[in-house]
């Protein structure tokens, strides 16, 4: 069933900033598809978004290049093309270096980089043919400004790959009329930070709070729809940058 209106993929969006994404996207009078690993949490999501007809999931992890296929092909049989990626799930975690081992980066490198790398190829095969899209990564502001205080170096330099693959692929895509962008939060309340008090990151922001799940949905959507927009990787941080730069 082909449907007038544009839709968005969201990865990871049973939680978090993929499941407010959904939500602004749908106010915003979108169809979106969202993904998540857990059936039962994708279920679960779907019903709270209240997206109907306009709403559709796809359960499978994105480090399969099947799950994203999958999720383009629904997204063209639903509603009759996409419009916009954001690419949302990934993980993360503390541990020193020295500790870390061959699992770790395996789990890093699945889960972040390469789902984000085919999820990316199978929407922009659809993109191309349309004539064009938009897609969103979620990065983090950690890749340009570490922390003594935050030792994650395997989830990071899966994110750094996120970040270049976001500024190459604004440069090879920009004649098919594809944008790239991505967003760089800082600390946010998400279910990343479950167990641990947030709270206590408030001072690593000039603004001396963490951000909230709608202000880096605020920033998707810019992104999303800013027509001149491409290959830029906006820190939504409360000043954490700035206050290091």
């Amino acid at each position: 069933m082909a449907s007038n209106l544009k839709t968005a993929l969201i990865t990871g969006g049973s939680s978090g900033i993929g499941l407010d994404a959904a939500r602004g996207f749908l106010a915003m009078g979108y169809n979106a598809v969202i993904n998540g690993r857990d059936r039962e949490k994708l279920d679960k999501a779907a019903e709270r978004l209240g997206g109907g007809d306009r709403l559709a999931t796809v359960a499978g992890d994105i480090g399969d290049p099947k799950t994203g296929e999958r999720m383009v092909q629904l997204a063209v049989d639903r509603f009759g093309g996409v419009d916009v990626l954001v690419n949302n799930a990934g993980i993360f975690g503390l541990k020193p270096f020295l500790e870390n081992t061959g699992q770790d980066l395996d789990r890093y490198i699945n889960g972040n980089l390469k789902g984000t790398y085919f999820v990316t190829q199978a929407a922009v095969r659809r993109m191309k043919q349309q004539g064009g899209g938009s897609v969103v990564n979620i990065g983090t502001v950690l890749i340009t400004h570490p922390s003594a205080s935050i030792p994650a170096s395997a989830a990071l330099i899966t994110k750094g790959g996120v970040h270049a693959l976001t500024t190459s692929l604004a440069a090879e895509l920009a004649a098919d009329n594809i944008r790239v962008n991505a967003v760089a939060p800082g600390v946010i309340r998400t279910p990343l930070y479950t167990g641990v008090d947030v709270d206590s990151f408030a001072g690593f922001a000039l603004q001396n709070r963490v951000g909230e799940v709608e202000e880096i949905t605020a920033a998707i959507l810019h992104l999303a729809t800013a027509g001149f927009t491409t290959g830029v990787i906006l820190p939504v941080d409360g000043g954490y940058v700035h206050g290091r730069a």
